[in-house]
């Protein structure tokens, strides 16, 4: 991503926009949120998740999301 484009992009409604294509692949990241610690770097915090759901995520990825 582009630094121009990193700047304009709200790390609230990125995680909101990542939380809902996720679900839609059956995916939740339970700590799934915003790094308030680092607001100029507008970090989206994945989190930790079970390796079982790691796996889901590297299948939807491999699959391009369509499970």
């Amino acid at each position: 991503m582009a630094i121009k484009e990193q700047e304009g992009t709200d790390p609230f409604v990125a995680m909101k926009t990542l939380g809902a294509a996720l679900a839609e692949a059956g995916i939740t990241l339970p700590s799934l949120g915003v790094d308030t610690a680092s607001p100029a770097l507008r970090l989206v915090e994945l989190g930790r998740v079970r390796a079982d759901v790691a796996v889901l995520l590297a299948d939807a990825l491999r699959s391009g999301g369509r499970g």
